[in-house]
């Protein structure tokens, strides 16, 4: 069994999901305030890696809607990377494995990108569906994208196992 967190990188605030440990269902845990800086959240994500015991991240990857690889997509790479870097950084200075509850080794950790194109417009379309109003969507938009992206994510991981 395994633990999955979700991160969709907004300018505003950073969406967090989280998988249940059979790999089956995405459910939100909230969201980090960054003011247009997404990688000021690296505390507070390797903290959420650290106390749910995460043993892959799926990072949402903004391709552009031809399928390219834009600005926002380049800036989520560099995230992905840099989130790897600070998780060695992490584990190197003072938080062993075993403090944590963790047996793998930080080479373990799994960072992976995926395709988050229209999450952003299917998480308001679900909040609609929900009964939230247009103006409670803003902070909740975040969060429910991170729930579509490490959904796919999920179902893709699923249909590789069943295949």
């Amino acid at each position: 069994m395994s633990i999955w967190l979700g991160v969709d990188l907004g300018n505003a605030r950073v969406g967090l999901a989280l998988s249940d440990p059979e790999l089956s269902m995405a459910y939100p845990i909230g969201n980090i305030k960054v003011l247009h800086d997404y990688f000021a959240a690296f505390d507070q994500i390797l903290e959420t890696i650290r106390d749910y015991h995460v043993e892959h991240v799926v990072i949402g990857y903004p391709l552009n809607m031809d399928g390219s690889v834009g600005k926002a997509a380049k800036k989520a790479q560099r995230w992905a990377h840099q989130l790897e870097v600070r998780f060695q950084q992490f584990i190197t200075y003072g938080y062993n494995l075993e403090m944590w509850g963790v047996s793998n080794s930080p080479e373990d950790l799994v960072i992976s990108l995926q395709d988050e194109r229209l999450t952003t417009v299917s998480a308001h379309r679900q909040l609609r569906t929900a009964g939230y109003l247009e103006e409670k969507h803003r902070p909740m938009v975040d969060q429910q994208s991170a729930v579509l992206i490490l959904q796919t994510a999920l179902e893709k991981h699923q249909r590789h196992i069943n295949a």
